[in-house]
């Protein structure tokens, strides 16, 4: 799996992502992207998306899960998982779709929308945050797959496209 597994025990990769975000509160987060877009954000932060799910933002997820899904297509050996920690300050809870304040909580006075699990908002059924000033953002590190993990990933698609 990811290298954050080997933390032992205590060192959950879920966190308190089935609880919702405490206004004000520090988080460790996760952003799943690629190692080129890695390197850009620990050199230079995060930038806003222009839109998605909930609108303009970062989108984060205290899941490890969730952020270890992304980007989508790419392979394996070339994602990363960049950890951050997250000042959530106010927080809206975006829990189905058509909320009122789905993209526009921010304009409402809200620093961090918050989809929590199974709540109908995202197809994997793990919670997802979107922050809108990446400065409420800190880099700590990357986690990279696993070597072993990554080599038996590439071998099954290997095996699938022959």
């Amino acid at each position: 799996m990811w290298e954050e597994d080997d933390l032992g025990p205590g060192a959950s990769p879920c966190l308190e992502s089935y609880t919702a975000p405490e206004e004000g509160k520090v988080y460790i987060m996760y952003h799943g992207t690629s190692r080129e877009a890695a390197q850009k954000i620990a050199n230079g932060g995060f930038r806003q998306s222009h839109d998605g799910m909930l609108g303009r933002g970062v989108y984060l997820s205290r899941d490890l899960e969730k952020a270890s899904r992304y980007p989508l297509h790419l392979p394996m050996n070339q994602k990363v998982i960049v950890r951050v920690k997250v000042n959530v300050g106010r927080v809206k809870k975006i829990d189905h779709q058509g909320h009122p304040l789905q993209k526009t909580w921010h304009d409402n006075g809200y620093d961090t929308a918050w989809c929590p699990p199974n709540c109908g908002m995202v197809p994997s059924g793990l919670e997802e945050d979107c922050v809108w000033d990446p400065k409420r953002i800190k880099f700590i590190d990357e986690i990279h797959p696993k070597k072993q993990e990554a080599s038996i990933q590439e071998e099954e698609s290997a095996c699938r496209i022959l």
